[in-house]
């Protein structure tokens, strides 16, 4: 072989390679175009499905559900702080791009958008509409109506809707039926594009001009299966189906919104919501209350059959119902005062006492399944993502919690005292005084109803053995939730849902970002800048290992932080219903939904 062929074949080889190359650099990320999507794995149902697992396509339809709220309304407009909105608007008026499968951990499925287009690293994602898709008013909805969702949703809605759409780079409308969503690089959230398709899709036809900020009792117009029929402010509202419903022929839609119409009557207080459920004047009442719940067992109409308990099993954690203790108060910013008054909470005594002993104390932030951290060994995976020195540090007071939750309550006061009085706390004249600032160690529990009311009072009984005065002040529901999403409290009672796929929510219930924003979850107020990062872990992770050593970790750091105070938890739903209503066999992971139940026939 010559030298000038030799050059040539080498020149051709580079260029074959540089080609190759260039080809693999095009194409090394997958796009995928599809209908559903999963935050891990894939969708467990596939395109001709009949309806989702916990639905029935052959429910009965019609007639009139009946349903109460609590407090009042003045809005008709869910999606800003202002106002209070009526009950039901975001589920019955407005749709998202995607629905939800609840028979899922997180799997979406076309809605108003039947199509989507996405790669492998979800840095974007293409949203093309049904075509069949209207508002209510007969408006088809276009590109132009998402892009204006989008828009209002991030300068002006709420803060979590603020925070999740901020991180997009850039909109594009592609086409007349398509708009594309990206992702701005450094970020690795792979759930953003998920909840970019669970976006409430407003009509800008309607809500521009300003309007979208206004908590008006205006009317509202949006693309779901229900229209409002009548509006009493404060009192009650009622929706009736839209006779031209686009979706009402979609698969995911099969046997739910069976109900002709849906009215919610507004009560006070609990109490007078509960014996109007008696008196029939409405369907169905979940129960909080063990003492209640036993009490309804020996009522007449349900010995009768008029009204059916129902205890219903549900699959995901138990979520955390809990006392937030207030960081932002100085008094409450320190971990091991906070750690004192969580130990005084007498869960035994309260739950044989006032609760028939058949509550479960909870522990963690998702008890009751396979996210949780508790009585469970760190993991190598754990390790990995906590860091040495950040399992040192929380740890520590992790296994501190559990042991102080197994003593007596006479040496938890004795170490409680100890704890406050190394903390720069005397007691004098059976008074807890800040020996700084000669003032007393005084805390108030916000409340809202009776509920609250008797389980405080044997709190504040302890509390007082060791010298601290809790003050219980109980408002009405308008005055409670103003200050709640101010943040005007000492301590508060919350409770943070949770399901199988926690994601970006959890830098709402628990972000450095959120604890300053009005109208965040993060009540509790907490900046810790690890918990952080492992909210960023947990939104990153592609296997499911990965996720649940996650949620793990982040479990570990809360309840390590003291921040909630544990209360309880129920193993079941239980449900009170009259005998005019049903639902499916097949039930969703949350338990019950009430969109899939139906009027029995007759």
């Amino acid at each position: 072989m010559t030298l000038n062929i030799k050059i040539k074949t080498c020149f051709i080889l580079v260029v074959v390679l540089l080609v190759m190359q260039s080809v693999t650099m095009v194409f090394a990320t997958e796009i995928y175009e599809r209908r559903s999507i999963s935050m891990h794995g894939e969708p467990s149902l596939i395109s001709g499905f009949d309806s989702y697992q916990h639905a029935d396509r052959n429910s009965t339809q019609g007639g009139t559900l009946k349903l109460a709220s609590l407090g009042t309304y003045d809005s008709m407009n869910p999606f800003i702080i202002k106002g209070r909105s009526a009950f039901g608007i975001r589920n019955y008026i407005f749709e998202s791009l995607l629905s939800r499968n609840y028979s899922e951990p997180f799997s979406l499925y076309g809605l108003i958008a039947e199509k989507i287009i996405y790669p492998e690293d979800r840095k974007w994602i293409e949203f093309h509409i049904n075509e069949n898709a209207h508002f209510s008013d007969g408006n088809k909805i276009n590109p132009s109506d998402i892009l204006f969702s989008f828009n209002q949703l991030r300068e002006y809605g709420r803060p979590n809707h603020r925070n999740y759409y901020s991180r997009v780079k850039k909109v594009s409308i592609t086409s007349d039926s398509s708009i594309k969503f990206l992702i701005n690089e450094d970020d690795d959230d792979r759930e953003l594009i998920l909840i970019l398709g669970l976006m409430p899709i407003l009509p800008e036809h309607i809500y521009g001009n300003g309007q979208f900020m206004e908590a008006s009792l205006d009317v509202p117009i949006g693309s779901g299966p229900y229209t409002v029929h009548k509006i009493d402010q404060g009192k009650n509202i009622t929706y009736i189906k839209d006779p031209n419903y686009w979706g009402q022929n979609l698969s995911l839609n099969n046997g739910l919104n069976n109900f002709e119409k849906i009215s919610v009557d507004y009560y006070l207080d609990d109490n007078s919501r509960f014996e109007a459920f008696k008196a029939g004047l409405f369907d169905l009442y979940q129960v909080w209350d063990p003492t209640r719940w036993n009490n309804l067992k020996s009522e007449k109409k349900v010995l009768n059959g008029d009204i059916k308990l129902l205890n219903i099993t549900k699959k995901t954690p138990a979520g955390m119902l809990g006392l937030a203790m207030n960081t932002r108060k100085e008094k409450l910013s320190n971990i091991n005062i906070r750690s004192a008054l969580s130990s005084l909470f007498d869960f035994e005594w309260i739950n044989k006492n006032l609760y028939h002993g058949l509550y479960k104390r909870t522990v963690g932030f998702y008890d009751n399944s396979y996210l949780s951290s508790v009585n469970t060994t760190i993991s190598p995976l754990e390790r990995n993502l906590m860091g040495e020195t950040a399992i040192e540090m929380y740890e520590v007071n992790y296994t501190n919690f559990k042991l102080l939750d197994e003593k007596n309550m006479r040496d938890k006061l004795q170490n409680a005292l100890k704890i406050f009085k190394s903390n720069g706390y005397v007691l004098e004249d059976s008074k807890l005084i800040d020996k700084k600032t000669q003032k007393p160690f005084v805390i108030e529990f916000l409340i809202s109803d009776k509920r609250q009311e008797k389980y405080a009072l044997n709190y504040k009984k302890n509390l007082e053995k060791i010298g601290i005065e809790l003050i219980i002040t109980m408002v009405d529901s308008t005055q409670y939730q103003e200050r709640k999403q101010n943040f005007d409290f000492d301590i508060i009672e919350h409770f943070w849902y949770a399901s199988l796929s926690p994601g970006n929510e959890q830098y709402f219930y628990w972000g450095s970002k959120s604890a300053d924003e009005i109208g965040s979850r993060n009540y509790a107020g907490i900046k810790d800048q690890n918990i952080d990062k492992m909210i960023d872990n947990l939104i990153a992770s592609k296997k499911k290992e990965d996720f649940i050593a996650a949620a793990r970790s982040l479990d570990r750091m809360l309840i390590s932080g003291h921040y909630v105070i544990p209360l309880f938890h129920w193993p079941h739903q239980w449900v009170a219903t009259s005998n005019r209503v049903s639902q499916p066999a097949a039930l969703s992971l949350d338990g019950y939904k009430i969109n899939s139940w139906f009027i029995n026939a007759e």
